[in-house]
């Protein structure tokens, strides 16, 4: 199974005006793999993802889907894909049912199939109460939940996620956690976006760091840990980003906040 490539990206690059964002990405993603992509805020994370989905165009090299180069596929390839972005507009106006059952049918799914799974799913969150609410009732979390419903309501084959954690107690985070480590045992494949190194260190089997736009590490937990001598990916992702002054920030951050305390 680990040897059925799922995504490949050859000499990746991306520019926005004169500002490079990504430089020369090369990478491939098989199957049953959990890649967590994590990279300093502008790094090219987010760019990355939005070519692979096709969202935005302009890029150099080649980026392969399931086989296809996106650029000369008829887009059929976006019916095996999940994603739920960082930041969502969801229609709020619409009740839970409403939203659901509509991103299933954009899917193919049949509306009386999209409704029953939908329900079911949101009973296995708790939400079946609130499935006939409207979206603008729900909490973040509850928002979230909805979220990954609708990313898996087509039973994809990947799985694009950019911090699906956001707002979530601890309790649905340990669920949602569990959820993806399932997925992966049945061989799907989710690309996973987060700035939270605890979790990205527990739930990938590989971990792909960008900086500045290239690939600096890959590989599993323990190969970034044996090469950078760090105990945690968040040391590894300071070593490697060059990031070593949180410490000193943080003591000028709280002189500053007790300074006029102090004077008085």
């Amino acid at each position: 199974m680990r040897n059925e490539k799922v995504l490949s990206l050859v000499n990746v690059s991306k520019s926005f005006g004169n500002k490079k964002v990504l430089n020369g990405v090369n990478l491939d993603v098989y199957k049953g793999q959990i890649i967590g992509y994590i990279g300093p805020n502008g790094a090219g994370k987010s760019t990355t993802v939005k070519l692979m989905l096709g969202l935005i165009e302009g890029h150099s090299g080649i980026i392969e889907i399931f086989g296809e180069n996106i650029i000369k596929s008829d887009y059929a390839y976006k019916k095996r894909i999940g994603y739920v972005p960082e930041t969502a507009e969801l229609y709020e106006n619409l009740t839970a049912f409403e939203y659901l059952s509509f991103t299933g049918e954009l899917y193919g799914l049949a509306t009386e199939d999209a409704e029953k799974k939908a329900y079911e799913l949101m009973k296995e969150f708790g939400l079946e109460a609130a499935f006939h609410q409207r979206l603008s009732s729900f909490s973040k979390g509850m928002k979230q939940k909805v979220l990954i419903i609708s990313s898996l309501l087509h039973d994809p084959d990947l799985l694009f996620y950019d911090e699906p954690l956001s707002g979530l107690d601890a309790n649905s985070v340990m669920v949602i956690k569990e959820i993806l480590a399932q997925l992966a045992k049945r061989g799907k494949t989710i690309f996973y976006s987060s700035h939270i190194m605890d979790v990205v260190e527990k739930i990938s089997n590989r971990i792909v760091l960008l900086v500045d736009g290239q690939v600096v590490a890959d590989g599993t937990f323990e190969e970034l840990k044996m090469q950078n001598k760090e105990g945690s990916l968040e040391g590894i992702f300071n070593q490697l980003t060059g990031f070593t002054e949180h410490e000193q920030i943080a003591e000028r951050f709280v002189d500053l906040v007790s300074e006029g305390h102090n004077n008085e």
